[in-house]
């Protein structure tokens, strides 16, 4: 490969790196991303109000219901809704997205608990955020790596950013690579879209300059020999890394890696980082 080859595949990694970013970015941003979210309100059988939602809202064996007063209105799919509203069961991970105004009040399942979190424009963390620290990209940190699958799923319990609340994900197989002289090895599980994987992990970095409970890599459906590409300089970090209010999954015990991977997202300004 020539010098100028080699040039050029480096200005396009590197520049399709930084769309990765923005992107990356830009979600974090979002008016009713997670730092928008202003409270996490967990909900049992008693009906409770809370000062940055409308209604009251309680659950129970039927699921999440509000009951809106006089004069308050929620849109639920693009319907206005008044009175009571039921929402029903709620899959686990899953949730709803009523309007309120200009803010959003996420209804969802979590660790097998109900919960609603508000998500206003105007939060502080979200209009004081100026963005997220991160290694400049280096194609050494792209590895060729392979999918194992297991036999059959393995549901994996995780631990959670929430003390006493665990995630179950049923983990598809496992992928091995060699970096830095090691041979590693990450449990993965379903990732976003049809065929694709997502591990959470920690390295030798985390604490230091990557936030210390966890990052997410998002890593492409194996090809027809289980080939995958790790390529951490997209290792991201989930809400946690910038919210309380965030219930986010804890890498297994096997994805503490031993290595320093010192690419993708660090820790973030919220948190202390530069």
């Amino acid at each position: 490969m020539t010098t100028e080859a080699t040039a050029t595949d480096l200005q396009e990694f590197t520049e399709n790196w930084r769309e990765w970013y923005r992107a990356q970015e830009a979600r974090i941003a979002d008016p009713h991303g997670f730092l928008a979210i202003t409270d996490l309100h967990w909900l049992d059988e008693t009906s409770r109000r809370f000062p940055d939602a409308p209604g009251a809202w309680h659950t129970g064996p039927d699921g999440v219901v509000v009951r809106l007063d006089d004069g308050e209105e929620l849109v639920v799919g693009g319907t206005p809704v008044r009175g009571e509203h039921r929402f029903g069961v709620l899959a686990e991970r899953g949730g709803v997205d009523a309007v309120w105004g200009d803010a959003v009040i996420e209804v969802a399942r979590r660790g097998g608990h109900d919960i609603v979190r508000p998500r206003h424009p105007d939060a502080p963390l979200r209009t004081a955020f100026t963005g997220t620290p991160a290694y400049a990209p280096d194609p050494r940190w792209a590895v060729t790596g392979r999918y194992v699958p297991f036999d059959e799923p393995r549901p994996t319990t995780v631990g959670a950013a929430v003390e006493g609340l665990e995630h179950v994900y049923d983990a598809p197989g496992r992928i091995e690579f060699d970096l830095l002289g090691q041979r590693l090895s990450l449990t993965a599980f379903p990732g976003p879209g049809a065929g694709r994987l997502m591990v959470l992990f920690t390295d030798a970095t985390s604490g230091v300059t990557t936030y210390a409970a966890n990052r997410v890599l998002t890593v492409g459906p194996p090809a027809a020999d289980g080939t995958v590409v790790l390529d951490f300089n997209r290792a991201a970090n989930l809400p946690c890394a910038y919210t309380d209010l965030a219930t986010c999954p804890l890498p297994p015990a096997e994805n503490r890696l031993p290595v320093a991977i010192e690419a993708g997202l660090r820790i973030p300004r919220e948190r202390g980082g530069s």
